[in-house]
């Protein structure tokens, strides 16, 4: 079973504010049963504020009211909170007495892992690209002095960040994104449009066909006015000539 975050205080809160026996005590919090015997006649833990088990999730406080029935009963407690702490977004600090050490790390890191991008050196250390580019360029305003050390050792990033890192890296170079396809996609045929039987002619080709032709052919030309039209009399104010009169057909003799 796991122990409790603060054993002794723990063991104060429980002699204080409830009636188990030394002996639960003591097997809960992993101390001996003389040691909370001490405690309880105020010889230890002398000042040590006591620390509630239940406020924390350490114990229930069903297995407390076990317990006070049940002498012999022993405690279990629950699984030790989760203490692991998070990281938080944003920029890394550096402590300023290791800040100085940042180049010769970016140096190493160039000279040993190349595959490294400066975005990758750039969030495992702290710093700039600017920087890094200054220690590759080597117009640093401390190159003289710039000496290769390994960024693990100087406690600027651990080593499962690096290893990480430098996986990543190796497996972007040996598999290259692949170049986006210029070509559309093909849109799906409409529900109601019927695919064409197999065998028959496409109407696309006979189609393109007629739209060249109608591009290449002359417009037609106005038809011109006949030679024998007559004037508009009306318009001159002249009378219109009458007709000639039909001859009447004769009989034959």
């Amino acid at each position: 079973m796991a122990l409790p975050l603060m054993p002794k205080a723990t063991a104060v809160w429980l002699v204080e504010n409830t009636t188990l026996t030394f002996e639960q005590i003591a097997d809960f919090c992993g101390m001996h049963a003389l040691e909370v015997q001490a405690i309880a006649d105020g010889e230890v833990a002398v000042g040590i504020v006591g620390l509630d088990p239940c406020a924390n999730g350490q114990l229930p406080r069903e297995e407390i009211a076990k317990g006070e029935q049940d002498p012999d009963y022993r405690l279990v407690g629950s699984s030790a909170p989760d203490l692991v702490r998070h990281k938080q977004k944003g920029a890394r600090y550096t402590p300023v007495a290791k800040r100085q050490d940042k180049p010769d790390a970016i140096a190493w890191l160039l000279r040993h892992h190349p595959d490294l991008s400066d975005a990758q050196i750039g969030k495992l250390i702290g710093t700039t690209k600017d920087t890094i580019a200054k220690v590759r360029d080597r117009t640093h305003w401390n190159t003289t002095n710039i000496k290769p050390r390994n960024p693990v050792t100087l406690g600027l990033c651990t080593e499962a960040d690096l290893e990480k890192a430098v996986a990543l890296a190796r497996h972007r170079a040996e598999h290259p994104p692949a170049p986006a396809s210029k070509e559309k996609p093909e849109q799906p045929a409409e529900a109601g449009a019927e695919a064409p039987a197999e065998g028959a002619p496409s109407a696309e080709p006979a189609q393109a066909a007629e739209l060249a032709h109608a591009e290449t052919a002359p417009a037609a030309e106005p038809s011109a006015a006949p030679e024998h039209a007559t004037p508009d009399l009306a318009a001159e104010g002249e009378e219109p000539a009458a007709p000639a009169p039909i001859p009447e057909h004769q009989p034959e003799h």
